[in-house]
């Protein structure tokens, strides 16, 4: 009996560790490489990233209005209905995160594109750049 729970303990925690990658890299442009691409059509865990086409910010600033918004593409590239969530944050020139925050896209289906906005309290765009600090793909149901 002790030994059936350990396996089911050893399961329990490789399937939640093995479902979403919480490295940081550079959030995606509007542009797409062949290599992103290639990545996409075999949907290895790694490359699930692959499926956020782009996500930038969109200055809708005007008459001295700040107005700043987080823009993003998701394009399901695997065979089953996905929801999507990542955790991204903004970072000035020196290296200061300025804002973080997370976004979901649910019920995407195989092959479909989906567009997403929300607003952000950045004062400007000048310098910042934006990470994604996590990312998940799961299946919808």
């Amino acid at each position: 009996m002790a030994a059936v729970v350990v396996i089911v303990v050893v399961v329990l925690v490789i399937a939640l560790a093995g479902g979403s990658d919480e490295s940081t890299t550079s959030a995606p442009s509007a542009s797409t490489t062949a290599s992103a691409t290639r990545q996409a059509e075999t949907q290895e865990p790694e490359a699930e990233r692959a499926d956020l086409v782009s996500f930038q910010l969109d200055d809708r600033s005007q008459a001295g209005i700040t107005n700043i918004w987080l823009v993003w593409t998701i394009k399901n590239s695997s065979s089953e209905k996905s929801d999507y969530s990542w955790d991204w944050e903004a970072v000035d020139a020196g290296g200061t995160r300025v804002e973080n925050g997370s976004e979901f896209e649910t019920d995407v289906q195989p092959g479909q594109t989906a567009k997403g906005e929300y607003p952000t309290t950045l004062k400007s765009v000048k310098g910042i750049k934006l990470n994604i600090t996590g990312f998940d793909r799961t299946a919808s149901y």
